[in-house]
């Protein structure tokens, strides 16, 4: 694939946002952003200065932006970039935005931190019933001082003491932790805190008395990457945080990024490298809110999607994105920290066990946080994301599956589409008779039709439609007759409201008017929705099918898109099939929730280890009753006017692996 130039009218793609556009050559990136409508913070207006505009160019090929960015992308470093010395320093492969001037074709990505509406990561956590367990203990002892003539090292000392004090035996210690020992002795006067992972490696020396320390869970997502600072004996979540996954410059869904893997020699090298870049910031961004010492942390938990799993583990994705999707472990991982590049030196290392090529150890955290294996009742646990992750069963048996629902969740391939930041849509109500919209945004608490609302909604830009509020305005159509129940816009109702509009051979709603821009949803819109919700509810249906079942007992939506959506409203689409809206709940991140547990808790991990071995994994791609389960579901809520529209009470026979 050989670089398109367009003489003096090179092409510049914006990631995340996906934004492109051709530019006259010498324009600067910001200037291209302003024009382009790309998210891309300054508050120095462009004179390098404050450091907010920064951003990073790509190099390589990018087959899905059609696009190939190289070094001769932007022009070289300027005189007020090599002179700028802001408080966000500019890092060797970053440039500022205002200063750096397109030349030819480039992909430059904006991160986090040089947005203006920054990521809202609504990710929460419940612990309720835990039990705290760590698997570190810290131990203060007082180590005899040596005499002239002992031939006992430092060590072996430490070893004696912690023995006679705490029954300690068999230990070893690291390397590092081995060097950390005399200086602590001295610092401490002979008295030190020890860490003890497991009642066998000493992790870390601290001089006199600690009685605190930490571990991080970590939820890697294809989407953000969101982290908890605990204190391992209390429990206490003490910080929170979370960040966009740098790897979507690569490629917003799984499958791209694997793609992006196999065509380039280095692809895995540079995906590993982000992602570790993501998780120091997230610890970084943790332990400086509750200042704490990277050396106070001596455990870390991270859980993932397998794609996530294996390239923060440094192994090669290829084998997940075509048949058969193996694993290259399906068990736990124990290492170090440093094993992965992070710089907590004391820090041990566990992965959670993944499910299947397609279920990840993402899954079985919300598995263990939600806990469908510890009670009679059928509960059906759904992630909803770019991929769904759905588990069927009770304590008797367990069944998963994965469907690939695609990023339109995520406001990804919708003509307003975006995630869920501040200016984002995330509600609608719609007048039935006059087909007068209500919404509510991000960031504002007032509804559009309040008093107050343009005071509130002045403040921030109206950015968009977020996935809770497509998935509502869509229903609320529904429910008023706009939307007929294949999923076409009906043009007839545009002579009951202004807001059915012809658009080319179809029509769209306007869903929102403001100053300068209006929000539309297309035909192409709801057909997005409708194939990612249809291959939803058809892994669902698989999974009764294989389980013998009609009906579950409880509903539980989880993730970043999952724990916003209104349940009720998921079911008037047929996102899941037809139930008792009471039997439905969202439960937040249960990924990092269940990642907290594994934390806190050695008995969680070998809970969910053993879990984990037991559950039915049901690959959706070789089973041909999901085709017709998919073309069903795409009728809104289905094309079936025999599914009843209540659930009945489950019943279960044999299962069929």
């Amino acid at each position: 694939m050989s670089a398109t130039r367009l003489g003096p009218e090179p092409t510049i793609v914006f990631t995340p946002s996906g934004r492109r556009g051709t530019v006259p050559a010498g324009t600067t990136v910001l200037d291209a952003a302003r024009r382009l409508g790309v998210d891309l913070d300054s508050i120095c207006n462009g004179r390098a200065l404050c450091g907010r505009c920064m951003i990073t160019p790509a190099s390589g090929e990018f087959p899905k932006h059609a696009i190939v960015s190289d070094g001769a992308g932007l022009d070289a470093p300027t005189g007020s970039e090599r002179a700028y010395h802001g408080r966000r320093p500019l890092e060797p492969t970053s440039r500022l935005a205002c200063s750096a001037h397109v030349l030819a074709d480039v992909l430059v990505d904006v991160p986090a931190a040089s947005q203006v509406h920054r990521p809202v990561v609504r990710k929460s956590v419940a612990l309720d019933d835990l039990v705290i367990d760590p698997v570190v203990h810290l131990y203060l002892v007082d180590v005899p001082a040596p005499d002239l003539g002992s031939d006992r090292s430092e060590l072996r000392r430490l070893y004696d003491a912690l023995a006679l004090e705490w029954g300690l035996t068999d230990l070893d210690i690291r390397p590092a932790v081995l060097a950390s020992l005399q200086p602590a002795l001295a610092a401490g006067s002979r008295t030190v805190t020890v860490a003890v992972h497991r009642d066998h490696w000493v992790s870390a020396v601290w001089p006199g008395f600690v009685d605190t320390a930490y571990g991080v869970a970590v939820d890697v997502g294809s989407t953000t990457v969101a982290g908890h600072l605990c204190e391992l004996t209390t429990g206490e979540v003490v910080a929170s945080a979370g960040i966009m996954n740098p790897q979507i410059r690569f490629g917003e869904d799984l499958m791209s990024r694997v793609s992006y893997v196999m065509m380039h020699d280095d692809g895995a090298a540079e995906l590993t490298h982000a992602i570790r870049d993501g998780l120091r910031d997230v610890i970084d961004e943790l332990t400086l809110t509750a200042g704490v010492e990277l050396n106070r942390v001596v455990d870390l938990v991270v859980v993932g999607n397998p794609i996530m799993h294996h390239l923060v583990l440094g192994i090669d994705p290829t084998p997940l994105g075509t048949a058969p999707f193996t694993l290259a472990t399906d068990e736990p991982v124990d290492a170090w920290a440093d094993d992965i590049a992070l710089e907590l030196p004391n820090s041990h290392l566990h992965v959670l066990p993944c499910i299947a090529g397609h279920v990840g150890a993402d899954t079985a955290a919300a598995v263990l946080q939600e806990g469908p294996h510890r009670g009679d009742a059928v509960m059906l646990l759904v992630d909803v994301g770019t991929n769904a992750e759905i588990v069927l069963g009770n304590r008797e048996w367990l069944f998963a599956a994965s469907s690939p629902t695609g990023p339109a969740f995520e406001g990804a391939q919708l003509s307003c589409g975006v995630r869920a930041t501040t200016g984002a849509i995330e509600r609608v109500r719609i007048d039935p008779a006059t087909l007068e919209p209500r919404v509510k945004i991000i960031g504002v608490d007032a509804w559009s039709d309040d008093d107050d609302f343009p005071e509130q909604a002045a403040k921030v830009d109206v950015t968009g439609v977020c996935g809770s509020g497509i998935i509502e305005a869509i229903a609320e159509l529904l429910r008023a007759g706009v939307i007929r129940r294949d999923g076409t816009i009906d043009g007839s109702a545009a002579p009951r409201s202004h807001r059915v509009v012809a658009d080319d051979r179809t029509f769209a709603f306007v869903l929102y008017e403001g100053r300068a821009h209006e929000l539309r949803i297309t035909q192409n819109d709801v057909r997005a929705i409708q194939l990612a919700k249809a291959a939803l509810n058809a892994g669902i249906r698989l999974l009764m099918d294989h389980a013998t079942i009609t009906a579950f007992d409880a509903v539980r939506l989880a993730g970043a898109f999952g724990s916003h959506i209104d349940p009720a409203y998921a079911i008037a689409i047929g996102l899941i099939p037809d139930c008792d809206p009471g039997i439905a709940r969202n439960v937040g991140n249960a990924a990092g929730g269940g990642a907290v547990r594994a934390l806190l808790s050695k008995t969680a991990r070998a809970e969910i280890a053993d879990v984990a071995r037991r559950i039915v994994k049901i690959e959706t791609a070789t089973e041909p009753a999901f085709q017709a389960h998919f073309v069903r579901a795409m009728g809104i809520p289905d094309s079936d006017d025999a599914v009843p529209r209540r659930t009945r009470r489950t019943t279960r026979g044999a299962p069929t692996p």
